[in-house]
């Protein structure tokens, strides 16, 4: 792979370097600042820790922002090898015994191609789960809220405040929420640039 031009030497920057958020799969994350950075944000791998390169005058609020925007990224082309209708099952299986003692059991979990408005769907009464292939490559707790989302509507048909209720057992509801309005928001802006680990920061 290419040396990222911005590690050439006398590239002016500053590091700052902290735990990452619980289940980003890296053990530190390294945030360098650099005058020469203008409008993009990229990161990379290195190691066990998480490079994210960032142009000097961002704010620290801004800084955290495109640090979890990065961090998702890097986690989507991580996982973009798809998981078989087998494996998704095991899965679900997984996350029932998790959050709901295993009271969840479908009959079926599988990928379709014809959910294009809907992430998930679930059909209590058969046992079925099917999730969209459009969840494909993206990061795993998505998937997995996805997931949990369907199972829960084995044990709750609807979506009042008893399902919700059960929804809260999964700790990254509200995360993976908002990564899936982010991308349905992104997908009605006129051009959308393509899933890459660079991303301009405005």
């Amino acid at each position: 792979m290419p040396a990222d031009p911005l590690h050439r030497a006398g590239t002016p920057q500053r590091s700052t370097t902290s735990q990452p958020p619980s289940g980003s799969g890296a053990s530190a994350i390294e945030v360098r600042r650099s005058a020469r950075r203008r409008r993009t944000v990229s990161a990379y791998r290195e190691g066990d820790r998480t490079i994210v390169l960032i142009p000097a005058r961002m704010s620290e609020a801004e800084e955290q922002r495109w640090v979890n925007v990065m961090l998702d990224k890097l986690a989507a082309q991580e996982s973009k090898r798809a998981l078989g209708d087998a494996e998704l099952a095991e899965r679900a299986r997984r996350l029932s015994e998790q959050y709901f003692d295993g009271r969840a059991r479908p009959a079926s979990v599988r990928w379709v191609t014809n959910q294009n408005t809907r992430w998930g769907s679930c059909t209590p009464s058969e046992g079925s789960i099917r999730l969209s292939h459009r969840l494909q490559g993206m990061p795993e707790y998505v998937v997995d809220y996805v997931l949990v989302h369907e199972l829960a509507h084995l044990l709750v048909p609807g979506h009042g405040p008893r399902f919700w209720a059960l929804l809260e057992a999964y700790p990254r509801t509200e995360r993976a929420r908002g990564y899936l309005e982010g991308v349905v928001a992104a997908e009605r802006l006129p051009h959308v640039p393509g899933a890459r680990s660079e991303h301009p920061a405005g």
